[in-house]
């Protein structure tokens, strides 16, 4: 199980640090969420936040792009060193193709669900996928209750992934905690995002982290 703590709930004004310190916590990856304020209200940040943020931290970078047209965007997040590059189905017009251009680019491809939208809508192209990310939360802010029927995709997400693609890492993105952690695990989830509750843990990161793992 790796855990990916979301930048989300950080302090914008020192991402830097923030990301260092998320290091130095025991972090498997970091997570940037990006949004442009057209797919998701919030506009939050861009290439340029990534590229200085690389600076503080050699840990793998996982950019969830929450924007229209993340085509467009791939080759400026690969130059500000993003290890993983996810985009909406719901997003894109030609999945496949993103997928593969994002994959050219010299990076690790992820697509990302919905609540609302079916698995169905990403079986065909996990193959071709190194990240499938279900949204356990609806996409653009912080903070959200776990939704309790992500449960039941991510155990279906699991016997696609073990039928389809066994190196498919399986990340659950929205609301994830010390029980719903667990729960996710426990139905096959592979990586957990979580924000608020790294930055709300009353111990501290490294203590919230520790509790996920």
């Amino acid at each position: 199980m790796m855990v990916a703590p979301s930048l989300l709930s950080a302090d914008f004004s020192r991402l830097g640090e923030e990301c260092a310190a998320l290091e130095e916590a025991g972090a498997d990856w970091i997570h940037f969420d990006v949004m442009d304020g057209a797919y998701v209200p919030r506009i939050t940040i861009g290439p340029v936040v990534v590229e200085h943020c690389r600076r503080w931290s050699k840990l793998p970078f996982d950019v969830h792009l929450m924007i229209d047209h993340p085509e467009s965007q791939i080759e400026a997040f690969r130059d500000a060193g993003a290890t993983t590059l996810s985009v909406h189905v719901e997003a894109v017009t030609h999945i496949h193709r993103v997928l593969h251009q994002i994959r050219e680019a010299g990076m690790r491809a992820g697509v990302c669900l919905n609540p609302g939208s079916p698995l169905g809508r990403v079986e065909p192209v996990l193959p071709e996928a190194d990240l499938l990310v279900i949204m356990s939360v609806n996409p653009g802010w912080g903070g959200q209750a776990f939704i309790e029927a992500s449960l039941g995709r991510i155990q279906q997400a699991r016997a696609l992934r073990d039928r389809l693609n066994p190196k498919l890492d399986i990340e659950v993105d929205g609301g994830v905690n010390a029980l719903s952690g667990r729960q996710c695990a426990q139905r096959g989830a592979t990586v957990l995002v979580a924000g608020h509750f790294v930055y709300s843990h009353p111990q501290g990161k490294r203590a919230a982290i520790a509790e996920l793992r």
